[in-house]
């Protein structure tokens, strides 16, 4: 894992359908996908829908509180507390620390929009361009995560995973 990028599509059900194809090709061993998440903002909603989706055919290498947080801090904290506002700023900055600044930030909330959908995906940088071919180059944002960001977000979800109640 050390490339990610995000897929966005005009349209709330165009990245589910993408989903599928990118799916059909992880089980015929064709693409291999670390994690992964669906993004679904239907016109006239506030917040989007985040569907984790794991490695594409099953669980994902990470922690499943990856998405809800990354995505959480994309889209709920306002766009100008990461100018203005402290709290947001150590979010922001947290992020920076996985290769994800202010300017991914501001790139996906620019495309990721009302009415659109997308999908987030961790992968090795070799499987970028088999997704970009399957998906007819529809890539917005590619962030490649050094060796110790990767670690570093790696170490962070473990932490995490190790204080999160047990079931």
């Amino acid at each position: 894992m050390n490339t990610l990028t995000v897929w966005t599509f005009g349209d709330p059900d165009a990245a589910d359908a993408a989903q599928g194809q990118l799916a059909e090709m992880a089980r015929q061993h064709v693409l291999a996908v670390d994690d992964a998440a669906l993004l679904r903002w239907d016109a006239g909603r506030r917040a989007p829908v985040i569907r984790d989706l794991g490695a594409l055919t099953g669980p994902g290498a990470l922690w499943d509180g990856f998405w809800p947080m990354v995505l959480g801090l994309v889209f709920l904290v306002p766009v100008a507390g990461l100018a203005f506002g402290a709290g947001a700023a150590a979010v922001a900055g947290s992020l920076a620390e996985f290769g994800m600044d202010e300017t991914f930030i501001l790139r996906v909330r620019r495309r990721v929009v009302p009415g659109t959908s997308a999908l987030f995906l961790l992968s090795d940088a070799a499987q970028v361009d088999a997704v970009a071919a399957a998906l007819d180059g529809t890539r917005v944002i590619e962030v490649r995560l050094s060796d110790e960001e990767a670690c570093r977000l790696r170490t962070a979800l473990a932490e995490e995973q190790q204080g999160a109640p047990r079931a």
